[in-house]
This record gives structure tokens, C-alpha cells and sequence, in this order.
């Protein structure tokens, strides 16, 4: 009980502190060319620290004490979905039995239309609409993700070391009044993504990379790549800034050498790249690594689908990707998963029942929409905190493949086509999607097959024999499949290399419709004709 104690003592002088920061943030970002003034981006660098640190200590008792009593947090957790539902009628407002919550709101199937309608409902983990518990999720997961961070790499967030070359934040919750403080090298509120890569290659000494997704993060390195010439101007001319003639030479210097490596070249002292995870991203994390941020580690504060923060990440050193299922709000059920599929008769679980190596499909209910939602999202059990348990996430159950009830998996294809690009000589795999030939309608006088849209590096054009080898991967990962295929019953996948730049205007047109969610998630199978149609104009081979 001693930190309720410290907070209420200690809660004056947080809130003094907070008074004092933004002024000190608007006179240290007007004076940061001044050399006069180094005692004030350290006086205000210590005092955000400070305050950040206490901030954090007390979230993480606050999350060490729920996942204590996960049984007795999920419970509130239910209680203050229903009790902040927005439809006044909601026949379970003053009930938290959760066999009463079960049987009045079945579980909604996560087939397309459905899905959709359950993204709509869900809220950004950005919105402001979010409050209460909700709201202290979200704050948690910056606050011990920023803590976690400066732990493991200590001195990324020193002042100047920090840069965020996206219009969106890979925090999920923003923290305007310290972010120039704790490190970054423009206003945290900037938004135009050009003007924020252009002050990035101005510092040559950053730490950290920030990028909202690792998909946003890719366009920016082919966006740096392409237009590499103008930047190095700008820079040389002082457009913005003074001129920085040594800086443009370093930055052509460096695009002559090539991708790989790029990101070490251009900043040495670069520790680590931090990007939001969300479904379908584990493929340009995959492509950065192999390239651009060659050498450089990831890490992603939390894991968010369709707009909730479900997982943080409290381990930054740990290279896969574990997350801590927390039992506040959103409300979290675990529906067990068999050989890929789900298990129509089975029951959900609450966190405490998770069982270790099991594999569960994440059911979601906030305050928002009174709807058992299942994601689609799949984790595995890696470990328990306390009570809760630890996974990573492994598909999307919604992003499968099935032309004659084979059902290849998200992670199933995925392994098989990195097993056939590796045997294209000099190939690196940068994006894919899938298509089922029915949405083309490209089956006519054949069995039904796969369309398959790849970008690489490393190769222009692609031989039969290159192609025939992700159906042989195929059927190697799946004995189904290659029943189906020696029956005739599908035909060979056919795959289509697309140009450069194909996969970042496709993600353009996604972001462009407003009932896509946040972060953006990357699919893997296009269900929609005219995204399908819109990748085959940009086939090259």
C-alpha cells in the first residue's frame, strides 16, 4: 500500500512539474540553436525524466498488482466495459457475471463482413474518446515502453538522439509535453513526414529511429532511395536550417553504397529502431533488417489490433516479440485454437487459464461496442507475469487461403514463400500479397489457384523454375495442399513480380479509406477485386 500512500503525498509537486514543463519545452525548443542555454536542455531533460520515471513506477505497481489478481482485474475490467457502454439499454449494465455476459452476447464470427463491423466499433488507441480505464491502458504502455527502452539502450533518448521519421507515433499514447525534452530532434506534433525525414538526416549522431509501423517505415527508405538527390540539396542549401554541405556529401556517400546497411551509414550511432507492431508487419521487419537497418535491433511497445492495445512489451531485449496480455480494459477472452483452426465448440478462457505452448484466438469487448469480437489474431503461450500470460503473436486467422477448403495459414504461406525466395538467386523478398483466383476471375479453363504479388530486391525478372518453386514449397508445408494439387482439384500457385513502389501506393489506397483502422495493418489475401486489379497493373514480370 505504499505507493497510493507516495502518489497522494508526491501528486502537488507532479502537478507543479507539469506546469513548469511546457513552458520549458516552447523556451528550449526556441533557443535550442544557442549554445549559451546547454544547462536548460539538461535542466528540462532531468526534470521530464524525473517526472516520467515516477509516472512509471507507479503504472508498473499498477500493473504488477493487476496481474497479481488477474481474476479479480478482469472482473473490474468487464464491469467498466458495461458500465460505460454507450447504449442505454444494455441489459447487463448492472451485471458482472461473466456466464450472464456470455450467453447474452455470443461471440461474432471474424468471417469479412463481420470483421469489419467490429473494426468500425473499435476505437483508435489515439482517440480521444478513450478514457478512463481505457485511457490508462494505453498511457501505460508508453510510459513502461519508454522506461523499458532507455533500460535496455541506455542513452537513446538523450537529448538529440531521438527521431521520428513518420506522421504517426509508434507510442501509443502521445506525451507532448516531454518528447523534446526526452530526446527528440523536431516537435513531437509534426506531422509532414518529408520535413520530419529531412531534420532526421540532419542529425548524424541519433540513437533511435521512430516509425509508426514497419510498413510506413519501408516507404520511407524507398522514399529516401528515390528522391535521395533533392534531400541532399535541401541539406547543402539549409532548406531548412543552416546550410550543411558535409552532411549532403555523407548522405550521397552513403545512397552509392547501397541499401544494406543505409541506416548505420547515415546515423553510426544508431541503437535501435522502434516501430508499433500490428498485424503484418512481421515481413518488413524481416526486409529492414535484411537491408536498410542491417545491424540495428527492433522494438515495438505494444501490440495493437484493430485499434486496442492488447499487448505490451516489457522485454526490449528479447528479439521475438513477447508481449504481457494485460487485464484491464479492453476486456480479453482467449478462444482455443486447433491445428490452425478454431474450435467451433469450445468455450472461451480468461487470462489465468492460458496454458503454456497453447495456441488462443484473442476475443475483444470494450465500452464502445458491447461485442465479443474475434480478431482473428493468434498467440501462442510463451510464458506467464505474475498471473497473466506472455505470448507472441503467431497469424491472422482472416488472412488464410482456401480455394478447396485447404485453409494455408497466414504464417503457413509465409514460411513457404521465404523458403522459395531463398533459393531465387540474389533475391530479397521486400512485400507480398495473395489472391484466390476467383476474385480475379482468372480460373476460367483451369482449377482454381493462388495469385501471388511479390516485390524483391535483388532481381528483375523471374524464370519458370523460380516460380514453380513456391508450389513446391506449398506442398511441402501442407499435405492437404498437395493432395489437392495431385488431384488436380487447385492448379499451381502463379506468382507476379511487381514494380518498385507497387505495395507503398497499394498501402496509400488502403490508408485512404476511412474505416481503415490504426495502425494500419498490412493483409497478406486481398478479398477486394479492384486491389487486386490495381497490383496486376503494376506487374512487371
Amino acid at each position: 500500500m505504499l505507493w497510493p500512500l507516495l502518489f497522494l503525498l508526491l501528486f502537488p509537486l507532479f502537478l507543479l512539474l507539469l506546469l513548469l514543463l511546457p513552458p520549458l519545452a516552447v523556451l528550449g525548443q526556441q533557443r535550442s540553436q544557442d549554445a549559451r542555454l546547454p544547462w536548460l536542455a539538461g535542466l528540462q531533460h532531468r526534470v521530464a525524466w524525473g517526472v516520467l520515471n515516477w509516472v512509471a513506477a507507479w503504472q508498473q505497481w499498477r500493473l504488477e498488482q493487476s496481474t497479481l489478481h488477474v481474476g479479480l482485474s478482469q472482473q473490474q475490467a468487464l464491469k467498466w466495459c458495461l458500465q460505460e457502454a454507450r447504449s442505454p439499454h444494455c441489459p447487463l449494465r448492472e451485471s458482472t457475471n461473466l456466464s450472464t455476459f456470455r450467453n447474452h452476447l455470443p461471440l461474432t464470427k471474424a468471417d469479412q463482413a463481420q470483421e469489419e463491423e467490429c473494426r468500425g466499433q473499435l476505437l483508435s488507441p489515439t482517440s480521444n474518446q478513450y478514457h478512463g480505464e481505457a485511457s490508462l491502458q494505453v498511457n501505460q504502455a508508453t510510459l513502461l515502453g519508454l522506461v523499458a527502452l532507455n533500460k535496455a539502450y541506455p542513452g537513446v533518448l538523450a537529448p538529440g538522439g531521438t527521431a521520428r521519421v513518420t506522421s504517426t507515433s509508434p507510442w501509443p499514447s502521445p506525451l507532448p509535453w516531454p518528447g523534446h525534452a526526452l530526446g527528440h530532434v523536431s516537435p513531437p506534433e509534426a506531422k509532414d513526414p518529408g520535413a520530419l525525414l529531412l531534420e532526421a538526416l540532419r542529425s548524424p549522431g541519433l540513437r533511435a529511429l521512430e516509425a509508426g509501423t514497419a510498413v510506413e517505415l519501408l516507404d520511407v527508405f524507398f522514399g529516401l532511395e528515390a528522391d535521395g538527390e533533392e534531400l541532399a540539396e535541401a541539406i547543402a542549401a539549409g532548406n531548412p536550417g543552416a546550410p550543411l554541405p558535409g552532411r549532403a556529401a555523407e548522405l550521397r556517400e552513403a545512397l552509392e553504397q547501397g541499401p544494406r546497411g543505409l541506416a548505420l551509414r547515415l546515423w553510426p550511432k544508431l541503437q535501435v529502431v522502434v516501430t508499433l507492431d500490428a498485424g503484418g508487419q512481421a515481413e518488413a521487419v524481416a526486409a529492414l533488417g535484411a537491408l536498410w537497418c542491417q545491424g540495428l535491433a527492433f522494438f515495438s511497445p505494444a501490440y495493437v489490433a484493430s485499434g486496442a492495445v492488447v499487448g505490451l512489451n516489457l522485454w526490449p531485449e528479447q528479439p521475438c516479440g513477447l508481449y504481457l496480455l494485460p487485464p484491464g480494459a479492453p476486456f480479453i477472452e482467449l478462444l482455443p485454437v486447433q491445428n490452425g483452426a478454431q474450435e467451433e465448440a469450445a468455450s472461451t478462457f480468461l487470462l489465468a487459464k492460458a496454458q503454456k505452448g497453447k495456441e488462443y484466438e484473442l476475443v475483444l469487448t470494450d465500452h464502445g461496442s458491447l461485442t465479443r469480437c474475434r480478431l482473428g489474431d493468434v498467440v501462442q503461450v510463451a510464458g506467464t507475469h505474475n498471473q497473466c500470460p506472455v505470448v507472441r503473436f503467431i497469424c491472422r486467422l482472416g488472412q488464410a487461403l482456401s480455394v478447396r477448403g485447404e485453409d494455408i495459414g497466414e504464417d503457413m504461406f509465409s514460411e513457404a514463400l521465404g523458403r522459395a525466395v531463398g533459393q531465387w538467386p540474389g533475391a530479397k523478398l521486400l512485400d507480398h500479397v495473395c489472391v484466390e483466383s476467383r476474385v480475379l476471375d482468372s480460373s476460367e479453363g483451369s482449377a482454381p489457384h493462388y495469385e501471388v504479388f511479390v516485390e524483391l530486391r535483388g532481381l528483375r525478372n523471374l524464370s519458370e523454375e523460380n516460380r514453380d518453386k513456391l508450389d513446391y514449397c506449398l506442398q511441402e508445408a501442407s499435405p492437404h495442399y498437395k493432395s489437392l494439387r495431385f488431384r488436380g482439384s487447385v492448379g499451381p500457385a502463379r506468382v507476379h513480380l511487381v514494380g518498385r513502389g507497387a505495395f507503398k501506393a497499394l498501402r496509400a489506397a488502403l490508408a485512404a479509406d476511412p474505416s481503415s483502422p490504426f495502425p494500419p495493418e498490412m493483409p497478406r489475401v486481398l478479398r477486394h477485386r479492384h486491389l487486386a486489379q490495381f497490383l496486376q497493373r503494376k506487374v512487371v514480370s
